[in-house]
């Protein structure tokens, strides 16, 4: 008897616990699509890795003899509720290498960047989905990058870490439902460009929007930043965001003859959208679709480069020519995944 009643004790306390682990996953899962008086750390994110490999030996069809590609993505949050307030931090990283036989192997970056956001609100209204906010943004890369379409590539770099480096500081409003949408504006907001003069110095225009021989470019403009998570089924999540950026200061710039080299005004406005839709294939396989694109006039695009041998112009040999001044990147991973 005394057995019989442990046992039916311990049952009790087993299913009892499946329950209460039940219900603090159904009160998590809420607070991803809804804003409660709680205290409370929401995480998740996903991690792919993704790698390619392939070899030829006397193929008809030609093609490269050997190659490797390596990427990964980390895209991520982590949100603390404590009451009427929330602190949410977003930070999604990208790195990507390929190697090719015909290259001597020598590895070509495909992708990288760091972006990291962190916000705090308070609750300002009764309905629960406005916030007083103030927002960080940190946006920069890891490694050296080089524009290989050009000759003699790897004597000169077109960026590295911290150069550019963007640093945002902004307060405002934010509309938010869990953490799965996001609407912040903010109609003071404070812009640092941070770079090295190794390119300002390569041209009378400087780079990235900092001026020739200096290091940085102070701006104060408007800034919107929208984020939406959305599980279309069990196993796909589409992720998207969209930023913009208005500088108030923007104006003209001139070279020391009056003449104008760069057109610029307010209604300029920055744009970075977004895009990453994940498919999950079996437990720890995913297949991830992501595509980003940047507009930016302190960026410039020219098809064509300066033969530094000759002097001569010469076209680019760039099959996106036509998207012109708009940066572009768009990855296809298969490979490893972890969500969590």
């Amino acid at each position: 008897m005394k057995r019989i009643s442990i046992l039916v004790l311990s049952t009790l306390v087993s299913v009892s616990s499946f329950a209460q682990l039940s219900k603090t996953d159904d009160v998590k899962k809420s607070l991803e699509t809804e804003n409660k008086d709680t205290i409370a750390w929401i995480h998740g994110g996903t991690v792919n890795i993704g790698f390619n490999e392939g070899f030829l030996h006397n193929w008809a069809a030609g093609g490269e003899l050997a190659s490797v590609s390596v990427n990964g993505l980390f895209s991520g949050y982590l949100t603390r509720l404590y009451h009427n307030n929330v602190w949410s931090n977003n930070l999604d990283m990208t790195y990507g290498l390929l190697y090719t036989y015909s290259n001597d192997f020598i590895p070509r970056k495909t992708d990288d960047r760091i972006d990291f956001t962190s916000k705090y609100g308070v609750r300002i209204d009764t309905t629960k989905n406005f916030f007083l906010t103030g927002l960080f943004n940190f946006k920069s890369q890891f490694t050296k990058g080089y524009d290989y379409s050009v000759p003699g590539w790897d004597t000169f770099s077109t960026s590295k870490f911290l150069s550019p480096a963007y640093l945002t500081l902004a307060a405002g409003i934010e509309y938010r439902k869990g953490v799965d949408l996001s609407l912040f504006l903010s109609p003071i907001a404070a812009r640092l460009t941070l770079v090295d003069k190794y390119y300002t110095n390569q041209s009378p225009q400087g780079a990235f929007g900092v001026e020739y021989g200096k290091t940085s470019r102070f701006e104060i403009g408007a800034y919107f930043s929208g984020r939406y998570i959305v599980n279309i089924s069990k196993n796909v999540m589409y992720k998207t965001r969209l930023d913009l950026y208005s500088n108030y200061l923007a104006k003209d710039v001139k070279d020391s003859s009056g003449t104008v080299v760069k057109k610029d005004n307010p209604g300029n406005i920055d744009i970075l959208w977004d895009n990453l839709l994940s498919v999950k294939v079996s437990k720890y396989l995913s297949l991830s679709v992501g595509l980003t694109m940047i507009y930016d006039n302190d960026i410039p695009y020219s098809d064509t480069y300066v033969d530094k041998a000759t002097g001569a112009v010469v076209p680019k040999d760039d099959p996106g020519k036509g998207l012109g001044w708009v940066q572009t990147k768009q990855l296809f991973t298969l490979g490893f995944n972890y969500k969590f």
